[in-house]
């Protein structure tokens, strides 16, 4: 069974993921204000996708060690702070969005993790190929490898070779296809608009999203 970080097994971590981020959309759309998602719930959430980069093993490696290490940050930080938009305007008045092991950083690289699973998951809707070699490298391409150094993305492409197989995935992840594929489905159409809130709070404190 896959397991969280701690230990904690979860059966079917895809039917949670999509649950998870479905209750924040929600939330986002009854407030009408969304610029105070709060860190905790959002760091809740955001903590079941780390099972999917275990699940593709030693190609995915290096993200699930980033993404793991960011979000370990940002749970850090919802101790003081109570929503995403605190975190930034504090960077912003420090100046230091961009520094090392900054909140804003570590939202940036965790948002970017969501959106590789995002990508993920479009690529494997939109072939039935046992092989997830070709689902990986496009994902990757498109979301990570581009703010990736040339030795990082060497060594994830070179990984690619050890992926598991699609029947292998869904094994793993206690899922059909069929039900792999409706879950899959919800969790895109809910991380989306989280996706670009966050984008947005970037944007809106003039800090370009190519970094």
């Amino acid at each position: 069974m896959p397991e969280m970080e701690g230990g904690e097994v979860i059966e079917q971590p895809l039917t949670a993921i999509a649950e998870a981020f479905e209750e924040l959309s929600k939330w986002m759309k009854k407030k009408n204000d969304t610029h105070h998602i709060r860190l905790n719930t959002f760091c809740e959430a955001a903590s079941l996708v780390s099972v999917l980069f275990r699940c593709l093993g030693l190609a995915f490696k290096f993200a699930e060690l980033e993404y793991v290490a960011k979000l370990h940050g940002l749970l850090e930080a919802s101790k003081t702070y109570s929503t995403l938009q605190d975190i930034l305007d504090l960077d912003v008045a420090s100046d230091t969005v961009k520094t090392s092991g900054s909140y804003s950083r570590n939202l940036r690289r965790v948002r970017q993790g969501l959106d590789l699973v995002r990508a993920i998951f479009e690529q494997l809707l939109s072939t039935d190929d046992t092989s997830l070699k070709e689902v990986a490298s496009t994902a990757y391409g498109q979301v990570c490898a581009p703010y990736h150094t040339w030795a990082v993305r060497t060594a994830v492409y070179a990984g690619m070779y050890t992926l598991p197989t699609r029947e292998q995935l869904l094994m793993k992840l206690n899922e059909t296809e069929q039900s792999a594929e409706k879950k899959m489905k919800r969790y895109i159409a809910a991380s989306l608009p989280i996706i670009e809130y966050i984008d947005k709070l970037y944007l809106s404190r003039n800090i370009r999203l190519d970094w």
